[in-house]
């Protein structure tokens, strides 16, 4: 045999082991993301059991509130009812969750694997009960502000420190509405199903308007990578980008709503304090941590006793 020849077998079985290299990594790959999927699973279904039971300290308060303020306010009832629906497996926070499960289930054979990685992660760190106890200080909060003082708000600025507002810790969450854009290219914030309700009670919120001087929410200074899904923050990305391109050609200024994080929040839990992981951070040939998080049947330490407001 011909040295030529020797020397294109030698090369041929060099590509092939490259490529059975190559493969053998991807199906790691897609081996870490199923036994994640299997860990996510099992911790959403835990958190809706923790859920279910009243583990969740946040999510007793929002109950105690809502009962509370249905008394003081029996008006009030049909809305309230739809926000003390985070308490439950009902409510949009953990329906949210499940949705971007299922949707992760139906694609995760679909590269970049590594965002898949992340999303997981993402989720995975949502379906704690501490981080879901304290994202649910903005329906608390919610009621809180509609108690007219006789409720306390829970992990967030004091109503007094930022001043009047009503029914604003919701807003720009995709969990409970979107912004639509009008004929003018004005975006205006549109509740979701259920939550439509809130649109007879709340006034009507702009988009413009509300960036430049949005209030403290866990969800807009804390939670928003967490609870949206990667399509949903595209959305919110594309809706800034749109409306400051708008801005600059009226010779005006646009003031992004995630520009700063509003600061005064106290008593929230440590996890929440921590920035989630980026997605920078997974790359191919990492070794992806496969570490559960155990999940643990606790709330946040933002919960108090119902007391009287601020």
């Amino acid at each position: 045999m011909s040295n030529s020849k020797v020397w294109k077998l030698i090369g041929l079985f060099c590509l092939f082991t490259v490529l059975v290299g190559c493969q053998s990594k991807e199906e790691q790959l897609q081996q870490t993301i199923q036994e994640s999927i299997k860990k996510a699973d099992a911790e959403l279904s835990q958190l809706g059991s923790a859920l279910d039971n009243g583990s969740i300290r946040n999510a007793v308060l929002l109950k105690e509130y809502g009962a509370l303020l249905k008394k003081q306010q029996p008006e009030l009832t049909n809305v309230v009812d739809v926000i003390t629906l985070d308490a439950s497996r009902q409510g949009a926070l953990y329906s949210g969750l499940s949705q971007r499960l299922k949707e992760i289930k139906s694609t995760y054979l679909i590269p970049p694997y590594e965002d898949t990685l992340h999303s997981i992660d993402l989720l995975r760190e949502a379906a704690k009960p501490t981080l879901f106890s304290d994202a649910l200080t903005d329906p608390v909060n919610m009621l809180a502000d509609m108690s007219n003082g006789s409720l306390a708000r829970v992990g967030a600025i004091s109503q007094q420190a930022e001043g009047e507002g009503v029914g604003n810790q919701m807003v720009g969450n995709p969990n409970y509405g979107n912004w639509q854009t009008n004929s003018s290219g004005i975006s205006f914030w549109q509740w979701y199903g259920m939550y439509r309700i809130l649109g007879d009670v709340f006034d009507r919120v702009e988009y413009g308007s509300w960036s430049k001087r949005r209030k403290y929410s866990y969800y807009n200074d804390y939670g928003r990578y967490r609870y949206s899904s990667p399509k949903q923050i595209k959305t919110q990305s594309a809706l800034e980008t749109r409306t400051r391109q708008t801005y600059q050609r009226q010779g005006k200024q646009f003031t992004s709503p995630y520009a700063s994080k509003k600061t005064g929040a106290s008593g929230l839990s440590r996890s929440s304090y921590t920035p989630p992981k980026s997605r920078s951070s997974y790359s191919r040939s990492s070794s992806y941590s496969n570490s559960s998080g155990s999940v643990r049947d606790s709330g946040s330490r933002t919960s108090r006793g119902v007391s009287r407001g601020k």
